[in-house]
């Protein structure tokens, strides 16, 4: 709901201010999307539990065949030319990323998230540089095929959702997905560590932009909730110290990372007073794939283009009520079926099982 906002509504108000769809989805919708990847792969390696030796080995065939196909999702859809970056092509690749750290404890993936946090936007600006820019905001077949260096170094660097400083959401996904989340302490204790970590990051770039870039409280407070024009060259070691929306540096990753831990915390404590709520959203929520997949469409084909209140009032709406017929009549959402099932027949090959089709499983 928060990306189809960024993608349809308004950025800026009548008096030209941040609209408040942007300033409370814009880099935190997108955010909460890869967050939400990692602990979902937490739970198909056995979530608090874990996995060891072949089913491990499974579960990571699987998630690489997963990754491939969401891959292909995404090329295919940038045909479509929907006007705006497609995240799918950057989710698949950070999904291949991580196939090797499924296996690993809590506390190390926490501490890859801040290792990417930090280490990953260094890596984009030294690169910056040596890397040619992204030729268009979204890769095809054909740009892949032509030029695979170049749209490697896209997909994990120099494109809109960089894979490479990403992985921090991908990790912190992971670490929460291998907690008991059905712990209320446990979820009270991610939701105040995930306000925490929001805000102190929110702050020290506040003081930094301030201190380091001169500029004036206003405008130090306008960069980091609405973006805009930068006081110094994105390609600037100087840009390291913004948590401004989509700049994928180290203070924005870490104060994304937060309000996602923070809004996952908060529902879980909610869930047993807001049932009724959950059970329409949930469905929706379990195929996002699909639905995600539909709105690019939707927005490529220009209806209600010049109505963004209603076009996004509309689509949201549609995603819900087919979110929970489909749910109820046919069970998993269509993509995430096809995906699922090219996914189990890697990891039952690895884990040594027949192809589930024919063992009459569904």
């Amino acid at each position: 709901v928060g990306m189809m906002g960024i993608h349809v509504l308004p950025e800026v108000n009548v008096n030209d201010e941040p609209s408040l769809t942007w300033l409370v989805f814009a880099g935190r919708a997108s955010a909460l999307f890869a967050l939400l990847a990692g602990v979902s792969l937490a739970f198909s390696a056995g979530g608090a539990r874990g996995l060891r030796g072949r089913p491990l080995r499974a579960a990571m065939a699987a998630v690489a065949a997963r990754a491939f196909v969401i891959m292909a999702f995404g090329l295919a859809l940038a045909y479509a030319d929907p006007g705006v970056a497609i995240i799918l092509p950057y989710y698949g690749t950070m999904f291949l990323l991580a196939v090797p750290l499924l296996g690993l404890a809590p506390r190390v993936l926490a501490l890859l998230s801040l290792g990417f946090a930090i280490a990953g936007p260094v890596l984009l600006q030294a690169l910056r540089g040596m890397l040619p820019p992204a030729a268009e905001d979204n890769l095809t077949f054909g740009m892949v095929l032509a030029d695979p260096l170049a749209s490697a170094g896209q997909l994990l660097f120099t494109g809109f959702y960089p894979a490479v400083p990403w992985m921090a959401y991908m990790c912190a996904g992971l670490a929460i997905g291998k907690l008991d989340l059905g712990s209320r302490r446990k979820a009270a204790w991610l939701a105040g560590l995930g306000a925490l970590l929001a805000a102190g990051a929110w702050a020290v770039s506040g003081l930094l932009l301030t201190g380091r870039l001169g500029l004036s409280p206003h405008a130090a407070a306008r960069l980091l909730v609405g973006g805009g024009d930068p006081p110094v060259p994105e390609d600037s070691w100087a840009w390291l110290v913004a948590a401004s929306p989509y700049s994928s540096m180290p203070l924005e990753l870490l104060h994304t990372i937060g309000t996602g831990m923070m809004v996952m915390g908060a529902l879980i404590l909610a869930a047993r007073y807001i049932r009724q709520i959950i059970d329409v959203l949930a469905p929706a929520g379990s195929m996002t794939l699909t639905l995600y997949s539909a709105h690019l469409l939707f927005l490529a084909s220009g209806l209600l283009g010049l109505r963004p209140f209603e076009s996004f009032g509309l689509q949201v709406g549609a995603a819900l009520l087919f979110g929970v017929i489909w749910r109820n009549l046919v069970g998993r959402g269509p993509l995430e079926a096809a995906v699922s099932a090219m996914a189990a027949g890697g990891g039952d090959r690895v884990a040594g099982q027949a192809p589930r089709q024919r063992q009459g499983q569904r």
